[in-house]
């Protein structure tokens, strides 16, 4: 049976390898030590015409994974396991490709964890500390703990500056390796032996040859006393002896501390752990290469008592060619684009930090825009500010909105509650909040509104006052008017209520499949079927196909839905009931014949369906609605919050100070539809990008949608939920 193994093992070089040596690099004397026992291990466990057909492994000595790169880049070596973050600069500035990644007990990534000694430190109050991290640019050492600084305003990026410029002001003193040629705060701690000689100079260099090199480094610099705070992964905890670690704690995002045991709910972030990266055209070969020692030397090896390839105590350090408690690999296919190996939120991340050096993107602000309208809007906008620039970005839908800025093709949009919530599970966070109450007056000494309370808004049902059958329970059979696809008023709040008692008992727990049983024929934008069989398209320039999830819908919205229930200026009629938002509704009616839709309607000819079964005049909405609806967010990605919260506020600030401009940032009657950009009822903007967004959307409305969701199949949330933690 080891005869025939060896032999399949042999046919894989023979076949595919070519006679091709492999040369692993190394950072450190013990790394090399272990790729030459490796080497040795090869040699004797393969036959010897399996050797001579792969030749042999041998071991390139660089002086840290920055020369690696360029020594594999330059064919003077051929494989290296990087950091994440270092994978990302040798695929997109180096031109290698990542042929594998390490797969570790909990899947394909890591957290980033703050670790201190016990005392005062929280995770706010960093600022003039001493810090220590695992190296430059790496995931949780670097990208994940400055991401979270940024995104919560404790630190502050000028951008007129690298951002390392900054964080070596923010922190009195680091050790960061790989960072000697950013700035030299950043490199005060360390401890590696300084040569003029460029291969001898270990100082702050990415190689074991710096004794605060990588996690277990940064942990080594904080235990010595040399730091403050240690920015590592959770993986290098497991390292830290019982007897020792009460003497350290993990800061928490809300401020508190927490044990080291506790870093699933005590972290600063997740991102994508290590990878294996080659020369393109080696690729084949590398891959070869790895699927060998693996069956050979991997955790379940069958030659694991000659040489353990995930252990490198026997050489005195950890993690030496990859990561000690790293289980298995997970070989790479071709198609693998770097954002699908790494994360589009990670990716995301790195070029919102500077990874990729600055541009003319790191001073505007992209802007969602679903429509025509909005694009008219989005551009009076632009023109009608002094603030960084604004660039009015075309999607196609809110959802399409939430997955452009997943991938970095915008920045910012308004979301209605059920949106937030989708954005919320797709990793955007909260920036500011609409506020509906009636004043905005900042407090004293400062120049923006705060506030924890938030006025959210209602739904209702809307019928005419001549339609005198029609009730909640009843509505079997008829013909409904919806705002759109995932509205909280025209589509989640509705299905929680008896809408047809010939209904009652349906079983599902999808509101499109309700609604198609409910009723007749309806308007729901971005549905289809039966709930597409009454809108109507788009007129005008505003052309579109019938049923589009954006305001190119005449039936789209708060105002499509009312247009949807009164027929159009022909008196055809189109609905029975319209479900949508309280707010703004009076003055949609008294809108109606201003804008040619429809002649001589008033508020006293619709009344409103209570759930009790009565119907009610617009004025009792207050007892007689279908349920809360919380505020509209604005979300963004979480590097972006600071940027997108300061553009927000200079346009609310220079637009205050403008009374009499044309534009109005909360109106939007002068381009025909309602609720453009932001809610026509939005006094202001609220700061809230220190709350998360199910915070924000209170608990009975984020566990509502999340059991609607949890039985209703979604595009979006399926394009959100490809985990690239646990897809290998």
């Amino acid at each position: 049976m080891r005869a025939l193994q060896a032999a399949s093992i042999f046919f894989i070089f023979l076949c595919c390898s070519r006679a091709k040596k492999m040369r692993w690099c190394t950072v450190s004397d013990p790394e090399q030590r272990k790729c030459a026992e490796l080497a040795k291990a090869l040699v004797t466990v393969l036959p010897p015409a399996a050797v001579a057909a792969f030749a042999r492994l041998s071991c390139v000595r660089a002086y840290s994974t920055t020369d690696c790169i360029s020594k594999i880049r330059a064919n003077r070596a051929d494989v290296v396991t990087l950091d994440a973050g270092e994978v990302y600069s040798a695929v997109k500035q180096f031109g290698l490709i990542a042929i594998a990644k390490e797969i570790y007990s909990d899947g394909g990534c890591i957290l980033s964890v703050a670790v201190v000694r016990n005392d005062t430190q929280d995770i706010r109050s960093l600022q003039g500390r001493r810090s220590c991290h695992s190296g430059v640019r790496w995931t949780a050492g670097w990208s994940l703990p400055l991401g979270f600084l940024l995104s919560r305003n404790y630190l502050t990026w000028t951008k007129e500056q690298p951002l390392s410029q900054d964080v070596s002001t923010f922190f009195s003193a680091s050790c960061v390796p790989g960072a000697a040629g950013m700035a030299a705060p950043l490199c005060a701690l360390c401890q590696g032996e300084k040569s003029y000689i460029r291969q001898k100079n270990y100082h702050c260099e990415t190689s074991n040859n710096e004794p605060f090199y990588n996690s277990q480094g940064a942990l080594r610099c904080l235990r010595t006393g040399a730091g403050d705070v240690a920015f590592v992964d959770h993986l290098a905890l497991e390292n830290i002896e019982e007897s020792e670690r009460e003497e350290f704690r993990l800061l928490c995002t809300d401020g508190t501390h927490a044990p080291l045991s506790q870093y699933r709910g005590c972290n600063l972030g997740r991102g994508p752990g290590g990878a294996v990266v080659a020369r393109l055209n080696y690729r084949k070969i590398a891959r070869k290469f790895l699927m060998t020692v693996l069956v050979l030397f991997g955790q379940r090896g069958r030659e694991r008592q000659r040489f353990q390839l995930f252990n490198s105590s026997p050489f005195g350090e950890s993690d030496l060619l990859f990561k000690d408690v790293t289980e298995k690999l997970a070989i790479l296919p071709d198609d693998k684009d770097v954002s699908q190996v790494l994360g589009l939120d990670y990716v995301a991340l790195l070029k919102g930090l500077g990874h990729e050096g600055s541009s003319l993107e790191d001073s505007v602000v992209r802007w969602c825009c679903i429509s025509d309208a909005e694009q008219k809007k989005c551009e009076q906008w632009a023109l009608s500010i002094k603030s960084d620039p604004l660039v009015c970005v075309r999607g196609v839908s809110m959802s399409d909105c939430v997955e452009k800025i997943k991938k970095d093709e915008a920045d910012a949009v308004s979301l209605d509650a059920t949106h937030s919530f989708i954005a919320g599970k797709c990793g955007l966070v909260p920036v500011v909040t609409e506020y509906y109450g009636k004043q905005c007056v900042p407090a004293e000494g400062t120049t923006h509104f705060e506030t924890n309370v938030l006025p959210p808004v209602v739904g209702v049902a809307l019928v005419k006052r001549s339609s005198r059958s029609v009730f909640i329970g009843n509505l079997g059979g008829r013909r409904s008017c919806h705002g759109h696809m995932y509205s909280p008023a025209g589509w989640l709040l509705p299905y929680k209520h008896n809408l047809s008692q010939e209904h009652n008992n349906s079983s599902s727990c999808d509101p499109n499949q309700v609604y198609n049983e409910i009723f007749w024929k309806g308007c729901l934008p971005g549905s289809r079927g039966n709930l597409c069989k009454v809108c109507m398209g788009g007129t005008g320039e505003a052309t579109a196909k019938r049923c589009a999830d954006n305001h190119n819908e005449r039936f789209y919205g708060n105002m499509g839905a009312l247009r949807c229930l009164v027929g159009d200026v022909s008196g055809k009629s189109y609905g029975d009931v319209a479900f949508l938002e309280q707010h703004s509704l009076e003055i949609n009616i008294l809108s109606l014949s201003p804008s040619g839709w429809a002649e001589g309607w008033l508020p006293s000819d619709f009344e409103l369906l209570c759930r009790d079964g009565q119907r009610a005049p617009l004025s009792e909405w207050e007892r007689c609605n279908l349920g809360v609806i919380p505020p509209n967010i604005i979300m963004t990605r979480p590097v972006l919050t600071a940027r997108v919260y300061d553009f927000l506020m200079k346009s609310q600030e220079t637009l205050a100070a403008n009374p009499d401009t044309e534009f109005k940032l909360y109106e939007s009657k002068q381009y025909g539809e309602s609720d453009l950009l932001f809610k026509d009822a939005t006094q202001c903007l609220v700061h809230t990008s220190h709350m998360d967004y199910r915070t924000i959307l209170g608990e009975e409305f984020y566990r509502h949608a999340e059991a609607i969701f949890n039985c209703t199949h979604s595009d979006i949330l399926e394009f959100c939920n490809q985990d690239v933690c646990s897809i290998f």
